[in-house]
């Protein structure tokens, strides 16, 4: 009498049968362990090796990936989530902060204002040195229809321009298109009242994606009419309604432009490098031409305001 070969078992779970074999590794695989091959099955192992070893698909500009909108959706939360912050600290007043847009205590330390004197006379702003508020001005808004309007652009036209670009291009292209509009901001404040005038808000970012998506877009043979309404119709706003600094949206829309059709026009060969290059030549002469105009306003403005 002879013993019978015990059946195999599913490498995973010892204790169910199978006669199936993953097509790869030929280890015996159940129900449970099975994905679908072109032929036969293969094992969860084997599936995630090959995986790996299948390259990510560029997007038309040369960027990897953007389908998922990831970063559109992280500077959307990093604005909103900026704003009710300055509501919870503003909450004595926060009808007029959020209505009547008043500005809370962030603005006081991050908005733009090239500069200005505290009431013991001691000046603060860009020009004493607090060059991060180029930065920081570009995730402050004024009010629920400020934020409400740019963030609805923002998720609109970012995911579109996101899953061209990919996202470390994308957001390139939002962050120094912001700074664009900071830099002229503060380039044209020269007389007392716009020295001292404070100005927050992600248009010049907004504006620079319209740029760049113009470029981009007559690059790849898309129609434009749409996006050339909302420029126009944004532009005849900026001059129209008082209080809106049509600095930073033309400095935006600028800078956008420029960068989009570096991305859009840069050589296959060498691609990356040409872009970065770009960029980098551009936040050069961003960081010159603030230095310069802080020397202009430092020779202008040598007591306190």
């Amino acid at each position: 009498m002879t013993d019978n070969p015990a059946p195999p078992v599913c490498y995973r779970h010892p204790r169910k049968e199978t006669y199936v074999t993953c097509v790869r590794c030929e280890r015996p695989i159940c129900p449970d362990c099975m994905t679908q091959a072109s032929v036969g099955f293969q094992c969860p192992e084997c599936v995630k090796e090959g995986q790996r070893a299948v390259r990510r698909g560029r997007t038309v500009m040369g960027g990897v990936g953007g389908t998922e909108g990831i970063v559109t959706k992280i500077l959307v939360g990093v604005n909103v989530g900026v704003f009710l912050i300055g509501l919870i600290l503003s909450l004595s007043n926060i009808g007029n902060v959020l209505i009547g847009g008043a500005p809370t205590p962030l603005h006081s330390f991050g908005a733009l204002i090239p500069l200005a004197a505290h009431q013991d006379q001691t000046l603060y702003g860009v020009a004493t040195g607090e060059y991060y508020r180029l930065f920081t001005s570009m995730f402050l808004h004024y009010g629920i229809l400020h934020i409400g309007f740019n963030m609805y652009i923002l998720w609109v036209l970012g995911r579109y321009l996101e899953r061209d670009l990919g996202p470390i291009r994308y957001l390139a292209l939002y962050l120094v298109s912001g700074l664009g509009g900071s830099v002229l901001t503060y380039m044209l404040a020269l007389d007392p009242a716009s020295v001292q005038t404070a100005s927050a808000g992600a248009s010049g970012c907004i504006f620079g994606l319209f740029g760049g998506a113009v470029l981009i877009n007559r690059k790849l043979g898309r129609d434009n009419s749409g996006i050339y309404v909302l420029v126009v119709l944004n532009l005849v706003l900026t001059f129209t309604v008082s209080g809106i600094s049509w600095t930073a949206h033309v400095g935006g829309l600028v800078s956008g432009a420029l960068l989009g059709a570096l991305l859009a026009h840069a050589p296959r060969n060498h691609r990356t490098l040409i872009q970065t290059a770009g960029f980098a030549v551009l936040l050069v002469i961003f960081a010159v031409l603030v230095l310069w105009h802080t020397g202009v306003i430092d020779d202008t403005y040598q007591m306190p305001i």
